[in-house]
């Protein structure tokens, strides 16, 4: 709204100058009477700054998307730092800023990560080898989560008076060295959850070497034969 009403204090103010302003007036008018093939050029030219604008006013009125909003769009992520009329700001993680128009926010698909509820759930997956201990595996993983001074305790009250686990561990599958892991961990919001998520990491490696958990690795055999000359 601030960016439209600096706009139609523009127009006006131009409008206000050219009808006060007697030379002014009549240059517009012998303008605008020649200016039929150039106002067509400017139709088709503007076509793309009107869907702009109209999307920025869809934008304003039904909000997909707010100031402050950590976003995800067309594979760029970061906080929505300003909605104009004719595009909206995007402050990547890197401190970049990506502008994209309005008119392809509306009609992306849009990941937002602070409407209704900002808490993430953010994935650890680690890959443990055949011969380790999967119960073991998995008890260091939501050990070492809710040690986490981070770790955001998501269950409700009945899923705490049932003894629901805070921190709920699965087997994905299986790969060609490694059984996979999962673990589900909460925070209270993205920066939280990116944190988290690197923290851990360090951790279960860490937790894993003492506990003899191997994290199994690429192993190339490399076989030398020996040419017998006749």
């Amino acid at each position: 709204m601030r960016h439209l009403v600096a706009g139609l204090v523009y127009v006006i103010g131009i409008g206000l100058a050219i009808y006060v302003v007697p030379s002014l007036r009549a240059l517009s008018v012998s303008l605008f009477a020649g200016a039929g093939v150039l106002a067509l050029i400017l139709g088709f030219a503007s076509q793309s700054v009107f869907a702009n604008i109209v999307s920025g006013i869809f934008i304003a009125i039904f909000k997909p998307f707010r100031v402050g909003d950590v976003i995800s769009v067309k594979n760029y992520l970061g906080t929505v730092e300003d909605i104009t009329l004719k595009h909206t700001v995007i402050r990547s993680f890197e401190n970049k800023r990506i502008i994209i128009p309005n008119s392809l926010m509306n009609s992306e698909v849009i990941e937002n990560a602070n409407i209704e509820d900002e808490n993430i759930c953010k994935f650890v997956e680690v890959g443990i080898s055949y011969d380790s201990s999967i119960d073991n595996a998995m008890k260091i993983m939501a050990r070492e989560a809710q040690k986490h001074p981070l770790f955001l305790d998501h269950r409700t009250d009945d899923e705490r008076k049932e003894k629901k686990p805070a921190v709920v561990v699965r087997v994905l599958g299986f790969s060609d060295s490694a059984i996979k892991l999962r673990a589900w961990v909460w925070a209270k919001t993205p920066g939280d959850a990116f944190i988290l998520g690197c923290d851990l990491n360090k951790s279960i490696k860490e937790a894993f070497d003492k506990a003899g958990i191997e994290i199994p690795f690429p192993y190339r055999t490399i076989v030398y034969k020996n040419k017998k000359h006749k």
